[in-house]
């Protein structure tokens, strides 16, 4: 097969349990999509509903292993399941993931963009609710950290290193 987005031949649209297309294919670590036959890196359930806490652990477990993209999956659960007035801080942390996300795979313009993004989102929750350490998760330490970063990736214009770039959301690293 020679481009790896063809599904092959005699094989239907991917779908799951519900009917919604969904594509199977395997994933590298950054989320890509690898041909069908590749071995990919396990996906993130969708749809887990976990505690805060939970989340937070999982989502930098993911980031300090260089998964990104995963931990952008584990912040778009708690966005969706969480309480409303909770949703802008899991998106923009979500949008912080999938910044660093675009970054590592040589996406300049789009994880600089999605770096800003997710910064101000994580910090405007922050000051409009008071809440400056929302489960423990530094929301102004995040948008320096992601705004140095976006800086540095449109300075460079290379690929970064996601498992040595990723922020620590609940402080600094030892």
């Amino acid at each position: 097969m020679s481009d790896a987005s063809e599904v092959p031949p005699g094989r239907e649209r991917d779908r799951d349990t519900e009917g919604r297309a969904r594509n199977a294919r395997p994933r590298d670590g950054l989320g890509r999509p690898l041909p069908y036959d590749a071995h990919g890196v396990a996906r993130q359930p969708e749809g887990v509903v976990r505690t805060p806490d939970e989340s937070v652990v999982e989502a930098q477990a993911l980031l300090d292993a260089g998964k990104p993209f995963h931990a952008h999956e584990v912040f778009e659960d708690a966005w969706k399941s969480g309480p409303y007035d909770e949703r802008a801080l899991w998106r923009g942390l979500a949008q912080l993931a999938v910044g660093l996300t675009h970054a590592a795979r040589g996406n300049a313009t789009g994880g600089a963009r999605l770096l800003r993004r997710g910064a101000s989102a994580v910090e405007e929750w922050a000051a409009d609710t008071g809440r400056e350490r929302p489960y423990g998760i530094g929301a102004s330490e995040l948008g320096s950290w992601a705004r140095e970063l976006a800086e540095r990736v449109e300075r460079e214009a290379v690929p970064v290193d996601a498992r040595r770039c990723a922020p620590r959301l609940r402080g600094a690293r030892p």
